[in-house]
């Protein structure tokens, strides 16, 4: 079990919590979320502070408190990343590696050239802000972590680091370990 599921998470001001049956959502400043959750934990909001607890009803043999005590660590992380969220917002860079390798924005898509013959193209989804200050930067944003991941990794995945040539999208400061060629 996690011991940070043991802490409360602090609301900040301008943080509203309401918690409903088994859905949490949370409004802020940069937006609202919301999250379902099993009933192996209860969430309640007491004092300006948020508490996960296990949920004692859910136990009926002892090898079900490591579900419960495990769920309990997962549900605290997924509730203080909503808070951080509608506060503060995530943020996710790449950069494109190579030459003539670049990103442009036309409207709602992401256009990329990226050694293919033919240019890529990627519908941004409303949830999360592509920025290209650039041509060889992308800039991913939004308020949902999950969803910022998947967009920045989804983005990555047209055309992943060569291991040979280092030519690709990676994210900012990734390390990609470039293998030796053939010897003659």
């Amino acid at each position: 079990m996690s011991r940070l599921a043991k802490k409360p998470i602090d609301i900040p001001q301008g943080v509203t919590v309401e918690v409903k049956d088994s859905t949490v959502k949370v409004k802020g400043p940069k937006g609202e979320l919301t999250q379902e959750f099993l009933p192996y934990v209860k969430i309640e909001v007491e004092d300006g502070k948020i508490w996960v607890r296990p949920n004692e009803d859910q136990v009926r043999r002892k090898s079900d408190w490591r579900k419960v005590k495990m769920f309990q660590g997962t549900y605290w992380s997924l509730v203080r990343n909503m808070v951080i969220g509608v506060t503060e917002g995530y943020k996710k860079e790449l950069e494109i590696v190579g030459i003539g390798y670049r990103a442009q924005l036309q409207g709602n898509t992401l256009v990329m050239n990226l050694g293919y013959a033919h240019p890529v193209v990627y519908e941004i989804p409303s949830d999360v802000k592509i920025e290209v200050p650039a041509p060889n930067r992308i800039i991913v944003s939004g308020i949902d972590k999950q969803r910022v991941g998947q967009v920045a990794a989804e983005i990555r995945a047209f055309r992943p680091p060569n291991v040979y040539t280092g030519k690709g999208i990676r994210y900012v400061g990734e390390v990609v370990r470039q293998k030796e060629g053939k010897k003659a």
